[in-house]
């Protein structure tokens, strides 16, 4: 045993935690002990930690001394229930749960009635006095252990319960009596013993702790794994284990078991929600293999439950200060909280309840800022579907998060995948989804399921990944095994049909409904209508947040643009300037055939000529974007991509003259082409000539593109515009070859100068993109007024990935092995690219103390690199305009402070 597996506490009573303990207890532990701390109805029991788990993952073992930490507290819970683990006349009864720190809804494993066996299930029904509930409790016992710790087919489970209840002749559990469930767990331990080997174990405490070791394994599991992957939480966190004593909510009419929403999760707004169902247990609801009754329907059931739930409700949310998810069970007539956490929450309702919150007092508006996120705003920003459209509405379910999602319908996860890499968008239609189903939930557009309710499986986990979700659809049959949805009247929906679900209002439809925009994006367009007033609430909601992002933010927004129409929309959208317009794609379309002529030039005349062909051209384009830009900063890329980029591709060039050849008419200017071709060809282009170096072998090109440019501002000028222009070179490696650039570019901008008599303020500098540019930025800051970070090339040479390729052949094996937690040209890659970018910024305000830095790849509008960018002073980011009022939002909440938030 080593020195640091003694001195540490593996084990916690709930009366010893509190919520900050997150690291060490997980959330529901903490939360346990929160709770308990403050006087409310919680079943006694006790939190094993996450540095067990880590310690039995990293060993293959439990701590040492953890069994005699957990024997201690549970002789302690025994004393204070007044009954042992699995008495035989009297048995106390545990739950053993997971808890990680950051919620993982239905991922990791959880096992209820530990301690029941042969033995005792006679005195569990003596003292309930119910004998149908203590054998509903034992097979339910059996086929939770044998499915989460002997891994047991699940179905063989479910197969043997649809035979007991066909026999019976009823599809409701509800209706088997003691007779009925006593013949099922008979049937339920010759399972068990079939498939593993062995009797289903009936000692109470190897139960006990074969399940703590079931939760333990169940961090690994490949869902967990996909899970963190996709939430991106880190895979060393471990997950405590929560060992509570039971309490029942299926002992008849008088129990139930429900979870409830201090504030609706779907919209924000304030009243009573939840789902609540009789007779009952826990796993009953958040599974959805029975369909709840509506939290507000408690009141009529049981009063007094119901205005207490209300009262700990109100205290809970004053605590926390936030949206709260809260599950309870009430066992003959008395309530107890047996979890809460702060809620999962869709993207419109995360607005909402932040701006309620600081309307209430009870948080301010720094703190409401880290309420709501950019991908949120995102999620916000997806259109939604037209109101008047012509459509065949065919079921009508739970709204359980909003969103349009249209697609081809699928009833297995396994297809949902496929179809989603063929590129096809996909509907994923279940009864109710499992943990099981979470590949399939990733790849759908949307999920829609025939039962459960707002706290189901697929509600909560399709809200926490922002996936449009319907659930409870009761009028659609679903059949997975035919792959078909019979809708009422008949009709049948088979796979492949294409049908359109709404989350928002929980509409189902057959066929393609039409999309409108988001009111959101009509808001950011400055072209919000009067409508519903939930969209204006919506709206109201999301202006505050960004009128407040906007004040506190450090990092200014630009804009990737490289038209006038781009540059108005951005600006719109709330850009400060341009950050990068990207010189190249102004030569596409019918300017490719000047740009073939400059090619194809044998002599110095006909390369001028062909450069003065683009020079007015270009300026146009130069006119029209400062013109758009007026007052704000314009970043100009000179032209950076290999020439052979412009000309024909190289195998349909071959083809066009083999046959012109064959047939004796060939064309010389094909026949140049394709030498021009086959000379310009590299192997890696991406390495190759491009750049700065076509600044440098090709007279006159870049100087071309100045002038462009510095005619373009001194028309401006004269015309009372306020042009700030700035040249951008690409791709430089050594000081030497910017300062030729720079050279040549302020002798042609002072030639305009005096050509126009206007005083031109152009600023001159660089993009760093090549590990040698960062390296050796010091110098380069010398010939430099601003560095822009163009990250999308920067990754490709640090890693070595040409990321056309890469990402189609293995980014997916690495992200399923961990060795990505997330694609590297999406989120910066900090210890790597990250660390190049922090340094050269160093050194470049070490040799020039005023240098601008900004960013230009595709990471300017991501929101985590948002976050490094602001760390390491980065003055502006650059995006696609419609990423502009995320990176706004993320610069905002850079800038109020990151404070410790649970999982949202």
């Amino acid at each position: 045993m080593s020195e640091d597996q003694v001195s540490k506490k593996f084990v916690y009573d709930f009366t010893e935690g509190n919520k900050d303990l997150k690291d060490l207890l997980g959330g529901k532990g903490a939360n346990l002990a929160e709770m308990t701390n403050l006087g409310l109805p919680v079943p006694p029991g006790f939190t094993i930690t996450t540095e067990a788990c880590k310690v039995y993952l990293e060993t293959g073992a439990e701590p040492v001394a953890l069994c005699d930490e957990v024997s201690a507290h549970l002789e302690a819970l025994e004393r204070q229930m007044g009954k042992r683990l699995g008495q035989p006349d009297n048995p106390l009864l545990v739950s053993v749960r997971s808890g990680a720190k950051f919620s993982m809804p239905g991922m990791m494993d959880t096992v209820l009635n530990i301690g029941l066996s042969d033995a005792s299930v006679a005195g569990l029904a003596a003292q309930a006095g119910n004998e149908r509930f203590a054998w509903d409790s034992y097979r339910r016992l059996i086929q939770m252990f044998g499915k989460t710790v002997l891994g047991v087919d699940g179905e063989l489970f479910e197969e043997a319960l649809d035979e007991a209840k066909r026999a019976k002749n009823t599809p409701n559990d509800l209706d088997l009596d003691a007779g009925d469930l006593e013949r099922l767990v008979d049937h339920f331990k010759e399972i068990v013993a079939k498939q593993t080997g062995h009797e289903f174990p009936q000692e109470p405490r190897e139960q006990m702790d074969l399940a703590v070791r079931a939760v333990f394994d169940s961090w690994n599991t490949d869902r967990a794994k996909l899970y963190r992957r996709q939430e991106r939480i880190p895979g060393d966190l471990g997950t405590a284990v929560n060992i509570c004593s039971m309490v029942f909510g299926n002992l008849g009419a008088d129990s139930g078991t429900g979870v409830a929403f201090t504030r609706d999760p779907a919209s924000g707004h304030q009243g009573v929600y939840g789902d609540y169902l009789q007779n009952a247990q826990g796993e009953d609801v958040v599974a959805g293999i029975r369909n709840t009754v509506p939290l507000a329907d408690l009141e009529q059931l049981d009063k007094s439950s119901y205005d207490q739930l209300m009262q700990i409700m109100s205290t809970l949310e004053t605590h926390y200060k936030d949206l709260c998810d809260i599950e309870f069970t009430i066992e003959r007539g008395k309530l107890w909280m047996l979890q809460t956490r702060v809620g999962k929450r869709t993207a419109a309702a995360a607005f909402r309840i932040a701006t309620q919150l600081v309307d209430q007092g009870l948080i301010d508006e720094a703190e409401a800022l880290q309420r709501v996120n950019g991908a949120q705003l995102a999620q916000l920003m997806f259109p939604r579907f037209e109101e008047h459209a012509k459509s065949q509405r065919i079921g009508w379910g739970i709204a359980a998060s909003p969103g349009a999602a249209v697609g081809k319908a699928v009833f297995d996860s396994y297809t949902a995948v496929k179809w989603s890499r063929s590129g096809e968008k996909v509907i994923l239609i279940r009864r109710e989804t499992n943990p099981d189903d979470l590949n399939g939930m990733i790849a759908a557009e949307g999920i829609l399921t025939s039962r459960g309710g707002k706290t189901s499986h697929a509600a909560v986990v399709a809200r926490g990944m922002g996936k449009t979700c319907v659930c409870g659809a009761e009028e659609l049959e679903v059949d997975t095994k035919r792959r078909r949805m019979t809708v009422p009247g008949g009709a049948v929906i088979e796979e492949g049909d294409v049908v359109s679900i709404d989350g928002s209002s929980g509409k189902v439809y057959v066929g393609e409904v039409p999309v409108v925009p988001s009111p959101v994006v009509e808001y950011f367009e400055g072209r919000m209508h009067a409508g519903a007033d939930d969209a204006d609430e919506l709206v109201q909601a999301v202006h505050r947040m960004m009128a407040y992002a906007d004040r506190v933010r450090r990092l200014r927004v630009r804009a990737n643009a490289d038209n006038a129409e781009d540059a108005s929309r951005a600006r719109r959208f709330g850009a400060q300037g341009i950050g990068l317009c990207r010189t190249e794609h102004m030569f596409l379309g019918e300017r490719r055939e000047l740009v073939e002529r400059l090619i194809l030039a044998d002599t110095d005349a006909e390369r001028d000529e062909a450069l003065s062909a683009l020079l007015p051209l270009q300026k146009a384009d130069f006119i029209e974007l400062l013109e758009a830009m007026d007052g704000l900063p314009v970043t100009v890329r000179l032209l950076d991509p290999p020439l052979h980029e412009f000309l024909p591709d190289i195998t349909e060039l071959s083809v066009r003259v083999a046959l012109a050849e064959s047939r004796k008419d060939s064309n010389e200017n094909d026949l140049r082409l394709l030498q021009a071709v086959h000379r310009l060809h590299e192997q890696n282009p991406m390495l190759g000539l491009r750049g700065v170096r076509l600044g440098l072998v090709i007279p006159g090109l870049f100087a071309m593109q100045v002038r462009a440019i510095a005619e373009a501002a001194a028309h401006r000028r004269n015309v009372k515009g306020d042009p700030r222009p700035e040249i951008m070179i690409p791709l430089v490696g050594t000081v030497q070859e910017l300062e030729i650039v720079r050279d040549e570019a302020e002798k042609v901008i002072a030639e305009v100068q005096a050509a126009t008599g206007t005083d031109l303020k152009i600023t001159l500098g660089t993009m760093i993109e090549l590990p040698r540019a960062a390296i050796t930025a010091g110098q380069i800051a010398e010939a430099a007024e601003f560095f822009s970070f163009g990250t999308n090339d920067l990754t490709q040479t640090v890693w070595g990935f040409s990321r056309d390729d890469v990402e189609a052949s293995f980014f997916t094996a690495y992200l399923e092995k961990g060795i990505f937690g997330v694609s590297p040209f999406e989120t910066i890659d900090r210890e790597g690219v990250g660390a190049l970018v922090r340094s050269a910024s160093e050194a470049g305000r070490a040799t020039r103390p005023g240098l601008k830095l900004g960013v230009c790849g595709e990471h300017g509008g991501d929101p985590e690199s948002v976050h490094f960018f602001h760390e390491v002073g980065l003055d502006y980011v650059s995006c696609s305009p419609f990423r502009i009022p995320v990176a706004r939002l993320e610069a905002g909440r850079a800038a109020a402070g990151k404070r410790s938030s649970d999982s949202r």
